[in-house]
């Protein structure tokens, strides 16, 4: 597949597109451009709009039994499995994470949410009657109608596949539009749709910056948008929806924390860490980047931190030993810098990293992995996300402390707890309030719902939950 692309993929074909504005693809790694796609424009959002409202009104998709919708999307991760290895080497390509990080991550675990939703959508109650006070109520789940779908740059295919395989199954028709820096991996993906059976006009695919995602949020033809990414974003997204009343779920922001008890496993849970708080070089919404440790083991925690993060391979994404990649592009490499240097002026101290490019580099929109000590939680550098490889060691004089600055943060997305006593890693996990949590791990099982609380989110993707925010409820009275 060539990387170029002159086309959007719109009502079930290759459309040209209504401008001759481009988006240059650049490589955060050797800073080349790698690829160039057209630009959407908002009478590419409209075109793609009114053919999925279409489909959606006249079109045979949500007329399709639930069973004749599983056959087609069975068929759509049965090509997605034999791509596993090209999506996840196209994603490093195009946004820079580790490859190992990809063949874990980025391309198997979207396949994973189709296969876990296929197993959800043939066990959902689609009809069911009860027995009501004054009869029988036969209680229908509908499409919720045509839904605008905007996922981010870090993790393009993963918050694509909670957004669209749950539309597709619940029979909606759907808009994506991929963010600007990561737009290949959907060409990919409309090419597996295309051979899988999906009809005209159910997945429409438009590439475009933010001026053409508002358009889409605001569009009268949209019915449902399901947004993941900043949490200022999220908002503005939140007020136009409430305005117009249509539906919607997002997943935000996060700053999360790691709790090490005082009997926790040192190197495994430092093994453990390198996955929770530095995943996908540390631009990943769950990450954990507030290490919490005791003040009587604090210094052991920030020396194992410390070991562990210096001894971390940084460089080309494609080289399968690197395990720190660059950033996505040079606004977020500047981003991160400049956290950096405020830590240092909010009186951290930088243990690991500091600002400069990583030793061996010239080129790239790297940064060097960062650990700060002595932080207090109240500074920015632990209360605002920074989507970055920087991670802050705070301490806590007791286990009810550490769950007092593990909830003093405007977010509520993730947590782990690390402890050699599950049973207290449990009674930790109950009181700190965040969507998803884990004792000794964390990952997200497609089985269960996934979001957060307070300013990390609305509405719950994977599991039936996920599903759910697909269909509307209807209500049948029999006489």
């Amino acid at each position: 597949m060539s990387l170029d692309q002159t086309t959007f993929f719109i009502d079930g074909d290759w459309a040209a597109p209504a401008t001759g504005d481009t988006i240059q693809v650049v490589s955060p790694h050797s800073e080349q451009v790698i690829a160039t796609v057209p630009e959407g424009s908002n009478a590419d959002i409209d075109a793609a709009v009114a053919a999925a409202r279409r489909a959606f009104d006249s079109g045979p998709w949500p007329r399709m039994s639930p069973e004749e919708r599983i056959e087609v999307v069975q068929n759509f991760s049965n090509l997605y499995a034999g791509k596993l290895g090209e999506m996840a080497e196209l994603i490093s390509t195009e946004m820079g994470a580790p490859l190992s990080f990809s063949n874990l991550a980025q391309a198997p675990a979207p396949w994973m949410q189709i296969e876990a939703f296929l197993g959800i959508a043939r066990a959902y109650p689609w009809e069911e009657t009860r027995a009501g006070s004054l009869g029988e109520v036969i209680v229908r789940r509908e499409p919720v109608g045509v839904v605008a779908a905007i996922p981010p740059w870090n993790v393009p295919q993963f918050t694509i596949m909670s957004k669209l395989v749950p539309a597709l199954l619940a029979g909606c028709t759907i808009v994506v539009k991929p963010a600007p820096e990561t737009p290949l991996d959907t060409y990919l993906m409309a090419e597996m749709l295309q051979e899988a059976g999906v009809p005209a006009g159910v997945v429409n695919i438009v590439a475009a910056g933010r001026e053409a995602g508002a358009h889409l949020v605001a569009h009268p033809g949209v019915d449902k948008v399901a947004f993941t990414g900043s949490t200022a974003a999220g908002r503005k997204i939140a007020a136009v929806c409430g305005e117009q009343l249509k539906r919607v779920s997002l997943e935000l922001g996060g700053k999360s924390a790691a709790i090490v008890l005082d009997d926790a496993d040192l190197a495994a849970t430092m093994e453990g860490l390198k996955f929770t708080a530095l995943m996908n070089s540390g631009q990943a919404c769950v990450a954990q980047t507030r290490i919490l440790a005791s003040r009587a083991n604090y210094a052991a925690v920030v020396d194992a931190l410390a070991e562990t993060v210096s001894g971390m391979a940084v460089g080309d994404p494609l080289d399968p030993a690197t395990e720190i990649g660059p950033m996505v592009a040079q606004r977020q490499q500047e981003r991160v810098e400049k956290y950096i240097a405020l830590g240092q002026e909010e009186g951290a101290r930088v243990v690991v990293g500091g600002n400069g490019m990583p030793d061996g580099l010239s080129s790239g929109w790297y940064v060097r992995p960062t650990v700060f000590a002595d932080v207090d939680n109240r500074m920015r550098i632990a209360q605002e996300e920074i989507f970055g490889p920087v991670l802050s060691v705070i301490p806590f004089d007791d286990v009810a402390d550490a769950v007092r600055i593990a909830n003093d943060s405007e977010y509520g997305l993730a947590g782990t707890v690390w402890t050699a006593d599950v049973e207290a890693g449990l009674d930790v996990a109950r009181q700190v309030r965040t969507g998803t949590y884990g004792v000794n791990t964390y990952t997200m099982d497609f089985a269960a719902p996934f979001g957060g609380y307070k300013s990390s989110g609305v509405g719950r993707e994977f599991g039936p939950e996920g599903l759910s925010h697909y269909t509307e409820l209807k209500s049948i009275y029999k006489p």
